[in-house]
């Protein structure tokens, strides 16, 4: 049978989800704890996307085929039980056999948090930001993506795609106290995509470039005009969706 497994997890010791020789990632832990369980099948799991070292996630789900789960909250929590403390199992799903979680997923969600005010306990989950930021010319960066675009300008270059266009559904720069919150929700993401435009629009928001310098960047398609990337452990995913019927009722 295959299930989906919907986790969350603490980005900061990890090399990121996917296996990588010579590195600690979720997907190799997460895998090594099933494969514990299920010895005699092997499970091999595949997530809905990757994530780079130091990134988070609050909702992650990755599939695997295995034999049938009689009690699903029972599984959930020996196997929480299982895994260390940086990574939470939330649910586990019955789904049709054909269905895959980085394939069927109708669109991703991801947050940049940014603090205004220097904190020792925000280590490792915001990234700080001092200055003064325009919010308001940022957001005007936002509606210039929205949409279908191509993102060369915003990808690592030599990564495996076949094209660099992305569909922009949401995004929006949101201010509240201290916080400085950048959210994007697309049908898909390239490598490094919302670490890139964060970084670029930054520039933007310090005035040290205008919204028009950012829209020529992104025309330009070329990365190296863009600005750098934000670092990763401020990013978090956030929220991915899937259509109703890949789903088995029981």
């Amino acid at each position: 049978m295959r299930y989906f497994f919907e986790i969350a997890f603490n980005g900061k010791p990890y090399h990121g989800w996917q296996i990588q020789e010579n590195a600690i990632t979720v997907q190799q832990i997460v895998q090594e704890k099933l494969q514990l369980i299920y010895k005699n099948e092997k499970p091999i799991v595949t997530g809905c996307g990757r994530t780079d070292a130091g990134v988070h996630a609050e909702q992650f789900f990755f599939h695997v085929d295995i034999s049938t789960i009689v009690n699903l909250d029972k599984c959930c929590f020996q196997i929480n039980n299982m895994l260390p403390i940086e990574i939470q199992l939330k649910n586990i799903y019955l789904v049709k056999d054909d269905a895959h979680a980085r394939f069927d997923a109708l669109s991703r969600t991801y947050e940049y948090r940014f603090t205004t005010l220097k904190s020792p306990f925000n280590t490792g989950f915001v990234a700080y930001i001092s200055g003064k930021i325009n919010v308001n010319s940022m957001n005007e960066c936002c509606e210039m993506i929205k949409g279908k675009h191509d993102f060369t300008s915003f990808s690592k270059t030599h990564t495996d795609v076949n094209h660099f266009f992305c569909e922009i559904l949401e995004a929006e720069w949101i201010k509240k106290d201290e916080q400085i919150i950048f959210r994007v929700k697309a049908n898909r993401f390239l490598r490094n995509m919302v670490r890139a435009l964060v970084g670029t629009m930054v520039l933007v928001g310090k005035e040290k470039i205008s919204s028009s310098d950012f829209e020529k960047i992104l025309m330009s398609k070329d990365r190296t005009n863009a600005g750098p990337s934000a670092k990763a452990h401020g990013l978090f995913l956030t929220n991915i969706s899937y259509p109703n019927q890949i789903y088995v009722k029981e």
